[in-house]
């Protein structure tokens, strides 16, 4: 397979994992073929790709090191809430009844649900939740939801204890 081989497939972004397994980054094929070569990474996962015809292509890697990161807690902000579509902005408890802006009592909606929900509390407005809203554990966590053909193999590091 030539370079253009992963083009050619559709994905060819690799995770990039600390040595304790947590996931730290996304990188290019070829950074994580650089990595790999110079042995500052293993490979975890692999796609079935062939580079040149004799190096397989990671869809996953862990640095031989370990990597310290400083803790940063994920920014509150409409472009982290919002997941796409016409969404709006919605409060679980309204603020007017004193819920806060947190990541906990803040949710998506369309217009038509936050409408029909107004100042009131869901139940007053006979409405449930889909899920539970929660912080994301990571902006890199928030990046990977916001792309497409994500291959299987991340899904078990993103995951794994959700």
């Amino acid at each position: 397979m030539s370079e253009e081989g992963p083009k050619r497939d559709g994905f060819h972004k690799v995770l990039v994992l600390n040595s304790t397994f947590a996931p730290i980054n996304i990188t290019s094929w070829r950074r994580a073929m650089v990595l790999l070569y110079k042995g500052k990474a293993s490979g975890v996962e692999f796609n079935g790709c062939l580079i040149n015809g004799k190096y397989r292509l990671p869809e996953v890697v862990r640095l031989t090191g370990y990597v310290p990161l400083p803790y940063s807690e994920v920014v509150l902000s409409r472009k982290n809430i919002y997941r796409g579509g016409s969404l709006t902005i919605d409060h679980v408890v309204p603020r007017s009844r004193g819920g806060g802006e947190t990541w906990e009592n803040m949710v998506v909606c369309c217009a038509r649900c936050n409408n029909r929900k107004g100042d009131r509390k869901l139940d007053e407005a006979g409405l449930k939740l889909l899920g539970t809203p929660y912080r994301p554990p990571s902006s890199l966590y928030l990046h990977m939801t916001r792309i497409s053909n994500i291959p299987k193999s991340w899904y078990d590091y993103f995951f794994k204890n959700n």
